[in-house]
């Protein structure tokens, strides 16, 4: 199956993204959790641990021929718990999901690699970049 929306459609689809990360009085944020991914960003989290949250630009991206590229993304320099983070969760200031992201080590093909999953009580969780391709 071949499926190309055009140029203006593309767009368009970014802009909402984006305006709905950026909607609400401050920066989106990220933040990754242990445990599996729930069916959508609108079903709620339920045993999974925070492992911490990283804060967006704000505005937090810009789009170019369908590809949403995140403006620089703040790392937690002290993460909440020890786990293996294998998901997350981007969210308006205001606590609203607007996407959520499988994470995997570097090579792992997740939307969000990371050279390590393992993140550390205390220790800095970080994200270089982060573009998702319409």
């Amino acid at each position: 199956m071949v499926s190309r929306p055009s140029s203006a459609v593309k767009t368009a689809i970014a802009a909402a993204i984006i305006g709905a990360a950026d909607a609400g009085s401050g920066p989106a944020v990220l933040r990754f959790y242990t445990g599996s991914m729930p069916a959508t960003p609108e079903t709620e989290v339920t045993s999974q641990t925070l492992l911490g949250e990283l804060t967006c630009s704000d505005p937090c991206a810009t789009e170019s021929s369908g590809v949403i590229t995140f403006s620089a993304i703040t790392q937690d320099s002290s993460a909440n718990a020890t786990g293996t983070a294998a998901w997350a969760r981007l969210l308006t200031s205001a606590g609203a999901a607007v996407w959520d992201f499988d994470v995997t080590a570097t090579g792992g093909g997740g939307a969000i690699e990371m050279n390590t999953t393992s993140v550390v009580s205390g220790g800095p969780i970080a994200v270089s970049s982060l573009t998702i391709t319409l």
